[in-house]
């Protein structure tokens, strides 16, 4: 957007004099400007509705109409146009009622060429230097709506956001936002829909917009946004000025004086745009070029907080399911872990069931003494404790837990993941050595969450080790940092290949040849959620050169 006077910035002179005219004509073409020069008012106003012109040489005393009145229309079609003022009667009051009247300039007749040449350069450069300082007060206050805009990332709120800040910004009485449909997967770009849906909008006729205002589903200005969306271009009108007669009958219609319209792109590769519309009452000040200039500047900015606020919206979406995934996989392995345990729980299961069924064979012979009956229904409901103990157990290890998290001790979760692995560990020859810190501090955890870990790495262990063998599992403080517990688990198994060190916690990655190797990567996922670490170590406990040795970390409950 260019801020410069044009190279060969356009004058109107208008005197009712021809002999002036020509004169002035002769002196400004002579200085590079471009000139119009007309005897009749009518015909400058005319003529100011057909060009865009930069500055209006205008004498004070015409037959038809005075040179402050023409002022006054062509202020109408044009807000920012300079103004220079010729007269004869260099007065005192015409001068105070020249600068009353805005204009930029006053030239007293007669004059030389080079008092014209210098009243009229020194015009446009006061038009320009004013319209600067527009320009600068518009995008002060700018700053602080874009920060407001770019903090908000909930898209519905962010749309009342930037209706609001139209009408508060631009002290506007209607303010509309409107987005484009988006075309329907596969569609020919060619074929794609123009209709615009109205979003947002607010209309107080009057002004006087309240700060609390809420958006409304007006829709009264969707043929200028229509316009606009089509010719991806932004446009100022006026319902006086120059412009496009259909529009402005619309506008006339709706008691409009003045309206803004500029498009709004913030994701170009898909299509996604938008069209904000602004618009004043017929009694209100007409918009100027500053006001489109920092219109677009607005429009861009909320294109820039509209992919912000989609971007995070897509960001929670993902974190969503991440989580659900997540939970999933917890679960899943839970299960899995609960399927590995299965085979030595109903063997463990099943010696009480046939304890219990013979005791109860015995205790209904009805030679059967009193005492031994007795002796015998004691002995059944003992082994149907031990049963109902170890279903238990397996309840509450795989349905699914709350995720509130209590101080735990990790020590009192080893021993009962050690107590639950008693069968399998037997079975397997595998012996378990423990060297616990007495009062080790409590670490804040979901503790059914934790016995998965530790479960999981014990299983890992036992499968490992295929004729048997030995895990050492040591609780300390973390000697690296003294805010953190450290579990060691190691074992005398073959070990993790070199190869697959790097990538052991990573999803699908398995040691085991029926493994599905999600075990380690829900672990280390689990440990990592409670702010704590799991790292596949080498051996520092047992002086072995083979086995595979795993450390896991968690905060320690900070006292209150």
């Amino acid at each position: 957007m260019d801020l410069s006077i044009s190279p060969r910035p356009l004058v109107l002179i208008l005197d009712d004099e021809p002999g002036i005219i020509r004169v002035c004509q002769r002196l400004l073409e002579r200085a590079g400007f471009q000139t119009i020069a007309l005897t009749n008012p009518q015909d400058a106003l005319h003529a100011l509705e057909e060009k865009t012109t930069d500055l209006l040489l205008v004498d004070i005393r015409m037959p038809d109409m005075n040179g402050f009145q023409v002022i006054d229309e062509a202020r109408q079609l044009h807000p920012d146009l300079a103004v220079v003022v010729m007269t004869g009667f260099g007065t005192l009051d015409t001068a105070i009622e020249t600068l009353r009247r805005g204009a930029d300039g006053l030239v007293l007749k007669p004059f030389t060429g080079s008092e014209l040449v210098q009243s009229v350069g020194r015009a446009l450069e006061q038009s320009l230097h004013k319209q600067n300082q527009l320009r600068l007060q518009a995008l002060r206050p700018l700053f602080d709506i874009t920060e407001t805009l770019f903090t908000e990332t909930n898209p519905k709120r962010l749309q009342t956001l930037i209706i609001n800040a139209v009408c508060g910004h631009l002290h506007c009485s209607h303010a509309e936002y409107y987005q484009a449909n988006l075309p329907d997967a596969g569609e020919p770009r060619s074929e794609r829909p123009r209709r615009l849906r109205l979003v947002s909008s607010l209309h107080y006729p009057g002004g006087n917009v309240p700060p609390d205002a809420r958006p409304t589903a007006s829709q009264a200005l969707e043929p200028l946004a229509r316009r606009v969306h089509q010719q991806r271009a932004p446009l100022l009108i006026h319902v006086d000025g120059a412009g496009e007669t259909e529009l402005q009958e619309i506008l006339s219609s709706r008691g409009i004086g003045s309206a803004l319209c500029a498009q709004v792109t913030w994701k170009p590769g898909a299509g996604a745009s938008g069209v904000l519309v602004a618009a004043r009452d017929q009694d209100e000040a007409r918009f100027r070029q500053a006001d489109l200039e920092m219109f677009v500047i607005f429009t861009r900015q909320v294109a820039v907080a509209l992919e912000n606020a989609r971007l995070h919206a897509e960001l929670r979406q993902y974190i969503r399911q991440l989580e659900d995934s997540q939970r999933a996989l917890i679960q899943a392995e839970k299960m899995a872990i609960a399927g590995r345990l299965t085979a030595s729980i109903a063997h463990e299961i099943n010696n009480p069931l046939q304890a219990v069924q013979n005791c109860l064979h015995l205790a209904g012979r009805r030679q059967l003494p009193a005492a031994q009956r007795q002796n015998y229904l004691e002995m059944a409901r003992s082994e149907l404790d031990r049963l109902m103990l170890t279903v238990q157990t397996m309840l509450d290890f795989y349905r699914p837990v709350a995720l509130d998290r209590e101080p735990v001790s990790l020590n009192d979760l080893i021993q009962q993941v050690i107590a639950l692995l008693e069968k399998q560990l037997t079975d397997s020859r595998v012996t378990v050595k423990t060297s616990l810190l007495p009062e080790l501090p409590l670490v804040l955890a979901v503790s059914d969450q934790i016995k998965q870990v530790l479960l999981n790495l014990l299983l890992n262990a036992i499968e490992a080790m295929h004729e048997g063998g030995e895990i050492l599992i040591q609780s300390t403080i973390n000697p690296e940092n003294p805010g953190e517990v450290e579990v060691i688990i190691e074992d005398t198994g073959p070990g993790v290949p070199p190869a697959q060190r790097k990538h052991i916690f990573e999803p699908f990655v398995s040691t085991k040849d029926r493994g599905i190797g999600i075990g380690l990567t829900v672990s280390y996922g689990i440990i990592t959620a409670h702010g704590g670490s799991l790292d596949l170590v080498e051996n520092r406990r047992l002086s072995l050169t083979r086995g595979a040795c795993f450390r896991l970390t968690l905060p320690i409950v900070e006292s209150t």
